[in-house]
């Protein structure tokens, strides 16, 4: 008996039975397997089985097995040569899905519908799987404004690249690590030829000497945050940075002072060492009379 995929889904659509859950998360590129494993010990004899997988939502076929028939051409074009089952595990009951090459476009529902001719096509097995798919986002890159004059906004530019899912931003305060308004920033998210989303960010503040900020692109799914940070500094900020410059000028003068008398004191004595060496030396004799 020979089955194609359209009388098939036309025989599960009036099947109903307890269907067994579960969440399964995959980064892109990666190779994930889609659990559906038959909870008892028997053994299996592949012309007896009918094994099915497809996405819940649409009912694309991923990949199928019917005896003595190929699933080559028939499954979704996004799926082939991606998508394919295990002839030996599935004799042990291990009707798993392997899927290579993870993409965003995988992000779906799979179910998994298992049948025994020798119970007259009764199902045996229902599995539903959901799969995650995640992406790291590059770490993002702040660009500094260029020299904006006193009283303008600054304005700082944010860019994060190849993540999935959509990400949320946040721009953070580095001098005390509180968070900016949401309205201070504008952010831009969009799907590149990959599939992966692109982000960049504006943030607009109020003009100051000195400006710290960080700029924060979370990945809920993976829960992971990742921070760039720039600094602005104007040139009123690098004149007042150096309050000191006075002081040290101060102390330069009176060193140069001390050395000047030192010099002084030193010429001093060596004038007056010379003087004793070449004045004659008399001794005294006592008065002496006149004739």
């Amino acid at each position: 008996m020979r089955l194609s995929p359209g009388l098939l889904l036309l025989l599960l659509s009036g099947l109903q039975a307890v269907i067994q859950a579960e969440e399964v998360r995959a980064m892109v590129g990666s190779d994930v397997k889609l659990s559906c494993v038959y909870p008892g010990t028997d053994r299996f004899d592949l012309d007896d089985l009918f094994v099915y997988w497809q996405v819940s939502e649409s009912n694309a076929v991923v990949t199928y097995y019917l005896p003595g028939n190929s699933s080559t051409g028939l499954e979704d074009s996004h799926y082939k040569n991606r998508a394919h089952l295990s002839l030996d595990s599935m004799q042990q009951g291990d009707f798993s899905l392997h899927l290579r090459n993870v993409t965003p476009q995988d992000e779906q529902k799979f179910n998994c519908l298992v049948f025994r001719k020798s119970l007259e096509l009764g199902r045996i097995l229902e599995a539903v799987v959901t799969l995650h798919v995640a992406a790291n986002y590059s770490m993002p890159v702040v660009s500094t404004p260029s020299r904006p004059s006193a009283e303008q906004e600054l304005t700082f530019t944010c860019v994060s690249t190849d993540g999935y899912p959509r990400p949320s931003v946040h721009w953070i305060n580095k001098t005390d690590n509180s968070q900016l308004d949401k309205a201070l920033h504008n952010d831009t998210v969009s799907l590149n030829q990959r599939g992966l989303y692109d982000v960049v960010s504006v943030l607009r503040v109020p003009w100051a000497p000195s400006v710290n900020v960080g700029c924060c692109i979370e990945n809920a799914l993976l829960h992971q945050n990742l921070t760039g940070t720039e600094t602005f500094i104007g040139p009123e900020a690098m004149v007042t940075d150096s309050p000191v410059r006075p002081q040290q000028e101060g102390s330069a003068a009176v060193v140069s002072t001390l050395a000047i008398l030192l010099v002084m004191v030193i010429v001093a004595v060596a004038t007056g060492c010379l003087c004793r060496t070449r004045c004659p030396r008399r001794s005294y004799t006592g008065a002496r009379f006149v004739q």
